[in-house]
């Protein structure tokens, strides 16, 4: 008999490291796996259908969104995305454990749906560290810059609504930390040594 796998939530402001983490983990962990979301857009060269999207056309999308079968969907730039119930189910139950890689207001509607499932946000270890991470990419102006660091101060503000913290001050320290969440022994990660109100006020 297969064990159900379970279901985790990663959230973090953009620049913090947790699509980064999140790959690492699932690569070095065989029963971890991303879900799988269903979209509006075209494949891309080298995506594979049910791999790294299920892709439908607009009608299904709509009909899927009418019969309730999305705990969340959103539209970017003409294209819809949706996290189908149905396809985490059939991964949990399959013996994958399954992580979600959302901002909070979907983690809001799977906590909803699912209140077993382990919320984690990601902080980075100061203000400074996430503005040297936005301005070390050099693609984007100061004024995008200046935006982005409102927009993580306003995402990273639902920080209290999570199960858990991870501070990504160390890649491979913060990746042990989120193996150690993931065998059900959040006692092994590394207390969190930063007061996140510090991360919301100017500095």
């Amino acid at each position: 008999m297969t064990t159900n796998g379970k279901l985790f939530i990663f959230s973090a402001a953009s620049g913090t490291g947790k699509t980064s983490l999140a790959k690492a983990l699932v690569e070095c962990t065989p029963q971890v796996a991303f879900s799988v979301s269903h979209t509006t857009r075209a494949p891309r060269p080298g995506e594979q259908h049910g791999v790294h999207y299920y892709y439908v056309t607009r009608e299904e999308f709509d009909r899927m969104v009418a019969n309730g079968e999305f705990v969340e969907h959103a539209t970017v730039f003409g294209n819809s995305y949706g996290t189908s119930k149905r396809a985490i189910e059939d991964q949990i139950q399959s013996g994958k454990s399954v992580i979600l890689d959302i901002d909070w207001q979907g983690a809001r509607a799977i906590k909803k749906w699912r209140p077993e499932a382990v919320s984690i946000f990601i902080l980075p270890p100061s203000r400074a560290a996430l503005r040297e991470r936005l301005t070390n990419r050099k693609q984007d102006s100061q004024e995008i810059i200046d935006r982005r660091m409102r927009e993580a101060v306003a995402e990273m503000s639902h920080y209290s609504e999570f199960d858990l913290l991870v501070v990504n001050d160390n890649f491979d320290a913060a990746l042990a930390d989120l193996k150690a969440i993931l065998r059900d022994e959040p006692q092994h990660a590394r207390p969190v040594r930063i007061d996140p109100k510090t991360l919301l006020a100017d500095s």
